[in-house]
């Protein structure tokens, strides 16, 4: 059966962000993810985690200053050193936090760089990354997001992302399957999935079109669900959904495929 994790900057906001731990446990989940942990005290997560049972499923690398418009600095050839420097925090949380896996994103398309010396800085960047992390035990993750939702990303398409693996080479490098993402950009998702089979490490959902619930919208997840199952996926499923109301009063889904 398919393992689900909160996405704990998306869920549970009714609370602050340290006491959504124990509502996600309460609610079902094993595993939690959220964007960035760094303004928590990396050990104070830490015993939330522990006294909760759950697992830190992953977690993104700095990207920059969120609230003036990054999105990730990994394909900025003029952000090297922060890039650098975001690897090394990144680590110190992973490793308190018992994480195996870590997201990279991507940033922005910069007119001051042709999208070739983007392209090239970010499979440098992810290298390095990637030669760090593996040491640890850690994958570090690339995700497509859509360009509704994130406009101007430097990676929108699994095709795209596909494309980027072999000449990152490297063996700890996998793709975030964002259901939500990939639907809006390229849709037919079965067939996705079973292309980028061994090239995925992690999945995450959301309805589409409206990032709700994943029991709404026009996406069916319960065959998708069985049909992991059946595949034998082991990794986990990320829900990184707006909730449509109260958190705990739209997890009837969640009672359904546990059941």
């Amino acid at each position: 059966m398919a393992r689900f994790a909160a996405n704990l900057s998306m869920m549970f906001n009714e609370v602050p962000f340290i006491q959504r731990f124990e509502r996600a446990a309460k609610a079902g989940f094993k595993g939690v993810e959220y964007l960035f942990p760094y303004e928590e005290n990396a050990q104070t997560i830490a015993q939330e985690l522990a006294k909760h049972h759950l697992t830190q499923v992953l977690f993104n690398l700095p990207a920059g200053n969120w609230q003036a418009g990054d999105r990730g600095m990994a394909s900025l050839p003029d952000r090297q050193e922060e890039f650098i420097q975001s690897v090394d925090i990144a680590l110190e949380y992973a490793k308190a936090l018992g994480c195996q896996q870590l997201h990279v994103m991507a940033g922005k398309f910069d007119d001051r760089f042709t999208p070739q010396q983007q392209q090239s800085c970010f499979i440098k960047n992810i290298q390095y990354v990637a030669d760090v992390m593996i040491k640890h035990d850690i994958r570090v993750l690339i995700e497509p997001i859509n360009t509704r939702d994130m406009p101007n990303y430097f990676l929108t398409t699994q095709k795209q992302a596909e494309a980027l693996l072999p000449l990152i080479a490297r063996d700890n490098v996998f793709i975030q399957l964002d259901l939500y993402h990939c639907q809006i950009m390229e849709g037919d998702l079965v067939k996705t999935i079973e292309r980028l089979w061994n090239k995925f490490s992690h999945i995450q959902i959301a309805s589409v079109p409206y990032r709700h619930e994943p029991d709404s919208g026009e996406v069916n997840y319960p065959w998708i669900f069985s049909l992991l199952d059946e595949m034998g996926y082991q990794g986990w499923l990320g829900c990184e959904y707006h909730p449509a109301g109260q958190t705990e009063a739209g997890l009837q889904w969640l009672k359904q495929v546990q059941s």
